[in-house]
């Protein structure tokens, strides 16, 4: 905003305080130093003219290095840093001082926080006798923004997804809706532009979450009338469910998965089902009545099914062929209900099945390690049997012995060398079954 233009900067520790500071040199041929954390200016001078120039350097040539100015009229000034003892200010200020800038700095926020209020003010006034109510963006004082979570199965068009439906009490509608959420879009945020031919006072918005973790939906609206110029913004916060993404089936229709975990909790099945209804997306609050009680869903990511039954004696069965989903719920269920240590049995067929195959695999390479190993040190035994063959051979004149011996070292080379790069390949998927294994043993960690 100044009328003054900059000509030069420079970084440099002027006030020995470890942080270098931004030095400006201007066209009216002042010269300030500011902190790069605060602004504030901790130093400054004044030439006679332009400033042409800002450096480093030992100008004084007596070792020590000083900030150099340079004006457009030749002259040139040197300034050492300031000692320690200045604490980080060079300039001579007061207490006095600093309170007047700081009451400074607040009378200019106050007169523009002043000035924006009479320019709405005066659009306010100009408008008020040319534009209708909706158009100035009056709105009922009762209106309410209202949202609301179900579950959408799709379509042949659309996946199934989790629907946001965001709408007003009244006849206003949304011009548009700017969702922040982190993990769901791209960019962490999303925006429902309707056309003008679409506006409503509802709208509904998909979210497909990839993982079974809470979100926060940080919403806001632009609600007005359909002529309106001007909007009222609302803001809320909704959270999503952690297993939002998992729709409530018929446990008549649905397949029970072959693999389970069973765990036995002290708990009321009444605080199960609070958790359910937290948790879950249920078209309405699961009721129990008596033991035995079962729920269960499908998932909208790839169909699989969940059950989850409540027997008589605090006893609670889950039934899903991904053990991921099982340990989430564990994790989830023990969390809701406090409780730090769960005993559970689990089983998982097809899961143990690969894994067991896949141990199978580790044997397998870690036998085909040895192997390999116990060759090479054959291999390298005989390698050094043959070069003191060589050598005696061309100490003794004798060359077609010698050649002969070099190219069966040569022929031994190249095998270690294929030896090694089958032990390389061995190496990596032995550490890629390993690595399997350590995931399979942290999902059963989960379980518990």
């Amino acid at each position: 905003q100044s009328k003054n233009h900059a000509m030069s900067i420079h970084a440099f520790d002027l006030n020995s305080d470890g942080v270098c500071e931004l030095i400006t040199g201007w066209s009216n041929g002042k010269v300030d130093a500011r902190s790069d954390r605060t602004g504030e200016v901790i130093f400054k001078d004044n030439f006679a003219s332009s400033i042409a120039g800002v450096v480093e350097g030992d100008y004084r040539m007596d070792g020590s290095t000083q900030l150099i100015c340079c004006s457009v009229d030749g002259e040139v000034r040197g300034y050492l840093p300031g000692g320690e003892e200045m604490k980080g200010n060079l300039m001579d200020t007061s207490a006095e001082q600093d309170l007047i800038r700081e009451l400074s700095q607040k009378k200019q926020n106050l007169l523009l926080e002043l000035r924006n209020y009479e320019e709405n003010a005066k659009a306010e006034l100009n408008t008020r006798l040319k534009e209708a109510d909706g158009q100035r963006g009056v709105i009922p004082a009762n209106t309410q923004l209202q949202t609301a979570l179900s579950v959408n199965l799709g379509s042949d068009s659309q996946s199934a997804h989790v629907e946001l439906c965001i709408s007003t009490t009244n006849d206003t509608i949304i011009r548009a809706v700017l969702i922040f959420a982190e993990g769901i879009f791209e960019g962490e945020s999303h925006v429902v532009h309707p056309s003008l031919q679409n506006l409503s006072g509802c709208v509904r918005v998909p979210l497909a979450p990839p993982k079974d973790v809470p979100v926060d939906l940080h919403i806001k609206a632009f609600v007005g009338y359909r002529n309106s110029t001007q909007f009222h913004v609302f803001e809320l916060t909704r959270q999503l469910p952690r297993f939002s993404m998992y729709a409530l089936s018929s446990p008549d229709s649905a397949t029970e998965p072959l693999s389970f975990v069973n765990c036995t909790t002290n708990e009321r099945p009444q605080r199960v089902v609070m958790w359910l209804n937290q948790s879950f997306l249920l078209p309405e609050d699961a009721e129990f009545q008596s033991a035995p009680f079962q729920v269960c869903f499908t998932s909208l990511r790839n169909a699989g099914q969940l059950c989850i039954k409540i027997k008589p004696g605090g006893e609670i069965s889950i039934n899903t062929d991904d053990i991921d989903l099982a340990g989430d719920i564990i994790q989830s269920m023990a969390s809701f209900l406090a409780i730090e240590d769960l005993q559970v049995e689990a089983d998982f067929p097809a899961y143990f099945e690969e894994l067991r195959k896949v141990l199978v695999k580790v044997d397998e390479h870690h036998a085909v390690n040895q192997r390999l190993t116990a060759d090479m040190a054959e291999h390298s035994n005989l390698i050094r049997s043959m070069l003191v063959q060589a050598e005696d051979a061309r100490l003794l004149g004798d060359m077609k012995t010698m050649k002969t011996r070099y190219v069966e070292l040569y022929d031994l080379n190249r095998d270690l060398i294929n030896r090694y790069k089958i032990r390389c390949n061995n190496h990596t998927e032995l550490l890629n079954n390993l690595k399997a294994v350590n995931q399979a043993i942290q999902r059963a960690g989960r379980l518990r």
